[in-house]
């Protein structure tokens, strides 16, 4: 374990937007008192990480391909593309992103102390879930992004982040650089006290760690430990076939007005849409303004028709800014939010879908195939394929065993994650993983996989030569950012 200190700016201070500043900059004696659950409940507003990871995730991922439009280079999406050091605290950053988890893991400890000052009475219980299950959240993400994947014969040794218990109260103070086995535990122990506690009794559900989302954030986590009776446990409410609870494309495409059809994707509405945030963002604007994004050129790599299972069309809907140069899945439409209306001035925002019923089944599917449930993972992938492609025929589209291994071959040293799988169980993993891949595209979250897979990637740049991501690369694991590096903080081993 290493020393380091973290400043009181890093972990509150930085980015507080909200009526709460002036309350988390106060001393002690001189904050208002939160000793009722309506005023706990409105610290916890800002126990979400109010930032965006979802660009620079993608862009180091393989969904993303050099468009040749050397007019659109710019300097941090280089860099994301190149999995270097990306100097830069602006939004869509390693570096905005750290702050903002920090800073709502800030806002969950005030919560959690302030029940603890009340003996955690019962009546406190709803608002003890969500600070649980929040602080939970942003370190898990952050331990994502800035440390090795999850390998229990390394994590004790790993480097972690910290895992703050506490609101701070000094403005300089030492902290531990806890081991990613120590952040693991943590994690799983603030998920299984917030679990029994939380409720969906909310204004807004969608926005707060209502009881799905709870369910939908811990078959992540422990799909990541392999824990498969667990995944399946949390998923056990949605069931096996939930025909009502998936995202509807068909919807998307049937919808005449375009705008109303992107808003669709994250709205509250959506049955699947479990954990929404409203970010300041501009990521809707990337898919015309990066060189380095999806390409009109690669488009059949992901959304051909033979790379499914059933070989049809998909019912994703790439569209395009610039002619097919880059091209998108629409999912994100920025709004404004005026600060000062009459001086025009304010902040773009996205509303981001942090966590869906999509991802759940989809971990429930992984679960089944590792517990060697094959049936069961067969219908359930032939239910969720039925509503991804077009002409689904119930008869002679049913997926089989025989049709995933052969779409789906073993290659040596390809899928590696820490557990033993059988070469059936590979060829369904692989199955699952590009299923993932289309579904979330744009989200990120195919850069979970790349780790816990520990899949090799090679980033193809004009006139250069290829950049290429290894199994175990160290650079899997993001630096540090330099705000974070300057205060002492020891940076990821390259």
């Amino acid at each position: 374990m290493k020393k380091l200190k973290l400043t009181l700016s890093l972990l509150i201070l930085v980015g507080l937007s909200s009526s709460c500043d002036d309350f988390l900059s106060e001393v002690p004696d001189n904050r208002t008192q939160l000793d009722t659950p309506e005023k706990i409940s409105e610290i916890l507003v800002n126990a979400y990480p109010e930032s965006n990871y979802m660009e620079f995730a993608e862009t180091m991922s393989d969904n993303v391909y050099d468009s040749g439009d050397l007019t659109k280079t710019t300097i941090k999406n280089s860099q994301m593309y190149n999995w270097e050091m990306v100097d830069d605290t602006d939004r869509e950053t390693p570096s905005a992103y750290w702050d903002a988890c920090y800073t709502a893991i800030a806002h969950a400890n005030q919560a959690l102390e302030a029940i603890e000052k009340q003996d955690n009475d019962p009546k406190l219980n709803p608002q003890r879930g969500e600070a649980l299950l929040a602080r939970a959240y942003s370190h898990f993400m952050l331990v994502t992004f800035f440390s090795q994947r999850y390998n229990p014969a390394t994590a004790k040794t790993d480097l972690g982040i910290p895992y703050i218990l506490k609101p701070e109260t000094q403005l300089i103070k030492k902290y531990t650089r806890n081991s990613v086995e120590e952040v693991f535990a943590y994690i799983k122990a603030d998920i299984e006290k917030g679990l029994p506690l939380v409720t969906s009794n909310y204004k807004l559900p969608k926005f707060h760690f209502n009881k799905d989302a709870a369910n939908s954030f811990a078959s992540r986590f422990y799909t990541v430990v392999g824990d498969w009776n667990k995944v399946l446990e949390v998923s056990n409410e949605l069931g096996n076939l939930p025909e009502t609870k998936l995202r509807d494309y068909q919807s998307y495409l049937d919808e005449p007005d375009y705008d109303k059809g992107i808003r669709m994707y994250s709205d509250a509405s959506a049955n699947t849409n479990l954990l929404i945030v409203s970010a300041s963002s501009i990521y809707s604007r990337s898919f015309a303004s990066n060189r380095f994004q999806l390409t009109g050129a690669d488009r059949n790599e992901l959304f051909g028709a033979n790379t499914n299972l059933i070989n049809k069309a998909f019912l994703y809907r790439p569209l395009s800014y610039n002619g097919q140069v880059t091209i998108f899945v629409p999912k994100f439409a920025e709004y404004f939010k005026y600060t000062n209306a009459n001086a025009g001035i304010g902040l773009p925002y996205d509303a981001l879908v942090l966590l869906s019923n999509d991802e759940l089944f989809l971990n429930r599917i992984e679960a089944h195939v590792m517990n060697n449930q094959l049936d069961v993972a067969n219908a359930e992938l032939d239910y969720f394929l039925s509503v991804r492609v077009k002409l689904y025929n119930p008869t002679t589209d049913k997926i089989t065993q025989a049709k995933v291994v052969a779409k789906y071959p073993v290659v040596a040293n390809e899928y590696t994650p820490f557990y033993t799988m059988t070469d059936v169980q590979t060829s369904y993993i692989k199955a699952l993983a590009e299923i993932r891949r289309r579904e979330f595209i744009h989200e990120g979250l195919r850069w979970f996989d790349i780790k816990r897979f520990a899949l090799k990637v090679t980033h193809k740049t004009y006139n250069q030569a290829d950049k290429v991501l290894e199994k175990n690369d160290l650079r899997k694991a993001i630096q540090i950012p330099l705000n974070v590096t300057n205060t002492g903080v020891e940076k990821n081993p390259r």
